[in-house]
């Protein structure tokens, strides 16, 4: 089997493990991989500045802008009030933080991002299952 047959077969068995994950997932599982995947996605840019690998930091920090616009687009600004309309606001300064990291290769900005995050996570993690069985929709991701 040659390199890129073999490479175009995990390429081929990620995306259907992926596919598998989001299709099992209930709305609340969804919300934790996006989080589990915005900050692995920033912790390897963060590396990546390390290293002066300049475009795959470039890429993995716009990936991350683009999740984390998810996070912020799954959120129900109308039956989340305040705190549903802080946490709009607090990605949006997440983006600001991850855009100015890549342009400045600022470890510390994605530092700060990966701590706001990281707490986002586990305070969502933490919600049990009598509010999850509410909806999707019930309480605000993040």
């Amino acid at each position: 089997m040659s390199l890129y047959s073999q490479q175009a077969s995990l390429a081929a068995y990620r995306s259907v493990n992926a596919h598998g994950i989001v299709a099992s997932a209930d709305p609340h599982g969804l919300v934790l991989t996006l989080f589990d995947a915005v900050i692995g996605r920033l912790m390897a840019a963060r590396s990546c500045i390390e290293q002066g690998k300049i475009a795959g930091k470039a890429s993995l920090l716009h990936s991350s802008v683009t999740l984390l616009g998810e996070l912020r687009g799954s959120l129900d600004l109308q039956k989340g009030g305040s705190l549903a309309r802080n946490l709009s606001d607090l990605y949006d300064y997440m983006v600001r933080r991850v855009l100015h990291a890549n342009l400045n290769n600022d470890r510390a900005a994605l530092g700060e991002v990966l701590g706001l995050l990281g707490e986002i996570r586990e305070a969502w993690a933490a919600i049990g299952p009598e509010v999850r069985g509410q909806g999707p929709r019930a309480m605000p991701p993040g």
